[in-house]
């Protein structure tokens, strides 16, 4: 299949090639957040967890952005975040598939709503084992397969 570009005149005159075409991704981003959790605690927590991502998994961090009057504007995932929710038995199950599988994940427990910076976050999770954990919410990046199978019982937020 032939690409097709598109050029851009950027100030000064000079121009840059885009490519135009549909970007596919064989890997996906997502959170699953528990169903129980107020709105504000939802936006938290899914700005929480994604922010560790990039981190752990820079491919998945595109390139920066720029208006036309060459503006410029931090990067952001080059791909889309899917958010699910689901029971909080659903959220265990999915940890314990992420965990088996191995794949770059971050957690967010209902301790960290109680703490109010990152030494004490980091403290909170630490103090707790692993089947102990109470999860409201898990972001998870790798293989679409892989991860659908993670989130197996978890729906789409609404």
């Amino acid at each position: 299949m032939q690409k097709t570009y598109k050029t851009r005149p950027r100030p000064g005159g000079e121009s840059r090639s885009m490519n135009t075409e549909p970007l596919r991704f064989d890997t996906k981003i997502a959170v699953l957040l528990r169903e129980d959790l107020e709105p504000w605690q939802r936006l938290n927590v899914t700005a929480f967890l994604v922010s560790g991502l990039g981190t752990a998994s820079p491919e998945v961090i595109g390139e920066p952005y720029e208006d036309a009057d060459a503006v410029p504007y931090l990067p952001m995932f080059r791909q889309p975040v899917l958010v699910f929710e689901g029971a909080k038995e659903t959220l265990k199950a999915a940890h314990g598939r992420a965990l088996s599988r191995a794949l770059p994940r971050a957690v967010f427990t209902s301790d960290l709503f109680a703490t109010g910076n990152d030494r004490d976050n980091r403290a909170a999770v630490r103090a707790v084992p692993t089947d102990a954990l109470d999860l409201v919410g898990l972001a998870v990046y790798g293989p679409k397969n892989a991860v659908d199978k993670i989130l197996k019982g978890a729906r789409m937020h609404p």
